[in-house]
């Protein structure tokens, strides 16, 4: 049972903002660059992410009613899968929550450059992240608390320039523009929908938070459900509309090739002074979400740690809470990371980024929709249960297709090494489920 008392619990207004936040993060600043590399046809991509999101939502809120003090997937996994599927959805998911954080370091620093004086290279985008990574985990290093405190500061002054933008910027937009970058792929409109997928589900990546911290919030069988779904459809449409915004002001050619792609836009609309204004306040909120989501790193490498399904250095805590060490073996990881996905431009950087995050988490979301159409003797599978649990599946193998077949290779051997390792050096004395 939670230990949090009724009045400190949070309701279904908050929570649906929460679960949002979650979401609205690197993507926000800079997937209109990444998907005008196709065209404004990816506006059915939206739509069809948001849907598949919704459907994933759906699976962990039926969870989350199921299991309500959880906070790790082998939490509801293991009961119905076994250890083994347990440790790869516990361990794909940690996995691309740190390899996920190097996009939202590239789209930090791709705002950043323009604040200061020095041009736009491969090579000067590779420092920024590097030092931007390092900045982070120092701050980490400080505590949760203090983490907590600098990404509140940095989520309000980091967004409200930007909602200015998305408010004001329909008197700036130009049908005749967006009609021009309809298309610009050379491919069908069907193929650019299904292939930009995965590229738009970064953005849905933190749905399932809201079943995450079900012990927080009243009335979970209630609220749960309307804060996941409801964060989800708040998030879609400020994505879609941000996106069909943007590439109505600026045409898709020049918004593909943009490392800082609101900023380039607030230049067309109020001239050249707000272009440092709206990238400071981009680079804010992206590396408030770094910061943030390193913490989620450590913290879920932790609980991980403790289950026995990573080396025990990751469950090693400073005093002050921060998991120091683990962390350290997490940066130097994405150190690795940016040095071999350095590219030309921002954009493609960023693609190549999300597209293996996306896919390492969509294996643990499957997980997730089997577990639940299953079930198991503590919680039987229902016919809700089962059509959401179908549900959820068909979601992912969507999103599977939409992936290319190197990423979707790469994803699959990571997975097959990390349960090899886990098979020949798991300690067995540490296999037992958590108590419940």
């Amino acid at each position: 049972m939670s230990t949090t008392s009724t009045a400190k619990k949070i309701g279904p207004v908050l929570a649906t903002f929460m679960v949002a936040n979650n979401m609205i993060g690197s993507g926000f600043f800079l997937l209109p660059a990444t998907l005008a590399r196709s065209g404004a046809v990816t506006v059915f991509s939206w739509l069809i992410g948001t849907l598949l999101a919704v459907a994933l939502g759906g699976a962990f809120a039926r969870l989350a009613r199921q299991y309500p003090d959880l906070n790790s997937p082998d939490d509801y996994i293991r009961p119905s899968l076994g250890r083994d599927m347990g440790f790869l959805a516990t361990t794909l998911y940690w996995l691309s929550s740190w390899v996920g954080n190097n996009a939202i370091a590239v789209a930090a620093v791709g705002y950043l450059v323009i604040l200061l004086p020095v041009n736009e290279t491969p090579g000067v985008q590779l420092v920024g992240q590097v030092l931007l990574i390092w900045s982070m985990f120092a701050l980490n290093l400080l505590g949760p608390r203090n983490i907590a405190r600098f990404q509140s500061f940095c989520v309000v002054f980091g967004l409200l320039p930007v909602a200015a933008i998305l408010i004001a910027g329909w008197a700036y937009f130009d049908p005749d523009i967006y009609r021009a970058g309809w298309n610009v792929s050379g491919q069908s409109d069907a193929a650019v929908a299904i292939g930009s997928l995965a590229t738009v589900f970064w953005a849905f990546i933190g749905l399932e938070t809201g079943a995450m911290v079900a012990g927080v919030v009243r009335n979970p069988e209630r609220n749960v459900p309307i804060a996941t779904l409801g964060g989800i459809l708040l998030a879609g449409v400020i994505y879609m509309v941000s996106s069909v915004l943007m590439m109505g002001i600026v045409p898709v050619e020049e918004l593909a090739t943009s490392s800082a792609p609101f900023a380039l836009v607030a230049g067309q609309m109020f001239g050249v002074w707000a272009i440092p204004v709206i990238a400071a306040a981009a680079a804010l909120k992206a590396t408030g979400t770094l910061g943030g989501w390193m913490l989620v790193t450590g913290e879920s490498g932790a609980r991980a740690a403790q289950r026995g399904f990573l080396p025990a250095i990751f469950g090693r805590l400073l005093k002050n809470g921060a998991a120091g060490p683990g962390l350290l073996i997490v940066v130097s990881s994405m150190t690795l990371i940016a040095f071999i996905t350095v590219t030309d431009t921002v954009g493609s950087q960023f693609e190549t980024i999300i597209n293996m995050a996306v896919t390492l988490v969509v294996m643990a979301y499957a997980a997730a929709g089997l577990s639940l159409m299953l079930g198991n003797r503590q919680h039987p599978a229902g016919r809700r249960e089962r059509l959401l649990g179908m549900g959820a599946l068909i979601a992912c193998g969507l999103l599977v297709w939409s992936t290319p077949i190197d990423t979707l290779m790469g994803a699959a051997i990571i997975a097959l090494l990390a349960w090899a390792a886990y098979r020949g050096f798991s300690s067995r004395r540490r296999e037992a489920p958590p108590a419940p």
